[in-house]
């Protein structure tokens, strides 16, 4: 099926059954996640952040300390 065809249809759906149709798509791209391309540019950011952080040389944050303080930011 085409890309235009598929549009046609999903415009024809309810609310509901296009936030269903998101999860599923959702759920079939993390269970093909391994799969996907990863740039040569990225892996050497990733492989460098990694190498920080298991010498220590990161700051980590605790996630909710973070969500905290964004919410209360943007209130």
């Amino acid at each position: 099926m085409e890309p235009e065809q598929i549009v046609k249809e999903i415009n024809r759906l309810s609310l509901t059954q296009k936030l269903l149709l998101t999860q599923d798509i959702w759920d079939s791209i993390a269970r093909e996640g391994h799969n996907l391309p990863l740039p040569q540019w990225q892996k050497k950011e990733l492989d460098k952040r990694y190498a920080e952080y298991r010498q220590g040389k990161m700051d980590l944050h605790d996630w909710q300390k973070v969500h905290d303080r964004l919410r209360s930011r943007h209130k």
